[in-house]
């Protein structure tokens, strides 16, 4: 169900149910070839979120690329119909009447057995801390605007360019920015970053790069074997007290060494690797489902269980970065064990 968010879940584990809130479309799912066709004579365009602001998308549109089901939808809060203007560009410009402002919000109830908690997470708005000049107008880039930047279907065709639209001749990946802030690691960064290196070198083989590491979480043999491969291709700077200026958008890096010496580097690019947080709405969320959170927001498995994906509540399991910050393996691995308990549990 997309759209929707879960409101209220009752019963108890084999016999729960769940009230649901499933959001107007105002486009008919039945209708719709997805054929993007009442995309274009829309007259807002708005920062597109998928693309971390650095494309636009319509007040009518598909969440991302390969999204299912491939049915736009209406975003209310900027169309300007909703708004009280007379328009109904998009509707028109449909030659299978799929665009239906009569649309209502349902509320729907499902009867389910188990449930498994998979919500994913967010990354810490790096703009908020201090010493990070951050902004979307400069050239300091998070890490997930670099992966747009990387894809072939992004906003540049997989170019890797400044916001100016220039290549970078050099460019400073920045580890562990809000470790601090959240009091623990992320797990996942430091391999992401190196993989930011293989990115950066195939695409600009002339480019200067550079790696600041407050210390380094190189985990199996497969990974120290990625990192081996990669390390001679990119100067790697062990750092203290790190902060960023940025004049003329060219960012400038202060830091202190481990020996405490103070010095700056220049550079064309920052990217930064910020932490990983609770998703949005996962309080709300462990709330309606009555189960505990743990430490720094993430949810908590049962106290003594050594499952790993008890949450506490009988028939409600938990499954990657929901519990904390992992990678795709244990993810998957964690989710192979959910579904595992699950269907022992029906037995």
């Amino acid at each position: 169900l997309t759209l929707s968010e879960v409101k209220e879940v009752q019963g108890e584990a084999g016999d729960f149910t769940a009230k649901i809130t499933k959001k107007a479309r105002y486009v008919d799912s039945e209708a719709c070839i997805g054929c993007d066709a009442c995309f274009d004579p829309c007259p807002v365009s708005l920062p597109n979120a998928f693309e971390e602001g650095l494309g636009e998308r319509k007040a009518i549109y598909i969440s991302c690329p390969g999204a299912l089901p491939n049915v736009p939808a209406i975003d209310t809060e900027n169309c300007v119909r909703f708004k009280g203007e007379d328009c109904n560009l998009c509707q028109e410009a449909c030659m299978f009447e799929a665009i239906d402002f009569d649309q209502k919000d349902e509320e729907i109830e499902v009867r389910v057995s188990a449930i498994i908690v998979a919500t994913g997470y967010d990354l810490l708005d790096v703009s908020q801390i201090p010493g990070v000049e951050y902004s979307e107008t400069g050239s300091v880039h998070t890490a997930m605007e670099m992966e747009r930047l990387y894809a072939s279907n992004g906003p540049t065709g997989g170019k890797i360019v400044l916001r100016s639209g220039k290549e970078p001749t050099s460019a400073a990946i920045v580890h562990c920015v809000g470790r601090e802030e959240v009091g623990y690691c992320s797990a996942v960064c430091c391999m992401y970053s190196f993989k930011f290196v293989h990115y950066l070198a195939d695409k600009l083989p002339e480019i200067k790069l550079y790696e600041f590491v407050s210390d380094l979480c190189i985990p199996g043999k497969r990974y120290q074997a990625f990192y081996e491969k990669l390390k001679d291709k990119v100067q790697i700077t062990r750092f203290q007290n790190l902060a960023m200026s940025q004049q003329d958008g060219t960012p400038t890096i202060s830091f202190q060494t481990p020996s405490g010496e103070d010095d700056t580097l220049e550079v064309d690019m920052v990217i930064l690797a910020p932490a990983i947080v609770p998703a949005k709405g996962a309080t709300e969320l462990a709330e309606v489902l009555g189960i505990r959170r743990g430490e720094a927001g993430f949810y908590g498995t049962e106290l003594g269980s050594l499952s790993g994906v008890d949450s506490g509540r009988e028939g409600v399991y938990l499954a990657g970065c929901v519990q904390g910050p992992k990678d795709i393996a244990r993810s998957i691995t964690q989710a192979d064990a959910a579904v595992g308990r699950l269907l022992a549990s029906m037995d």
